[in-house]
């Protein structure tokens, strides 16, 4: 397993948590809080995109 380095968990109020982290060989991870050794991972370049693509609206179809 990678070492990771997680961030601060992500939470909406009456929600789950997420966390984001990554590793030294450039790698994003994204994990429920808590559930941190199930995680969905790809570059930080991938993550890079997804916040970007998120903040500018595109994934408000969701809400």
């Amino acid at each position: 397993m990678p070492v990771i380095a997680w961030e601060q968990p992500f939470c909406g109020e009456g929600s789950t948590c997420f966390r984001i982290g990554t590793d030294a060989n450039g790698n994003a991870y994204i994990a429920v809080a808590g559930q941190e050794d199930t995680y969905l991972t790809d570059t930080r370049e991938a993550l890079t995109t997804l916040i970007r693509d998120i903040k500018a609206g595109k994934a408000d179809h969701l809400l």
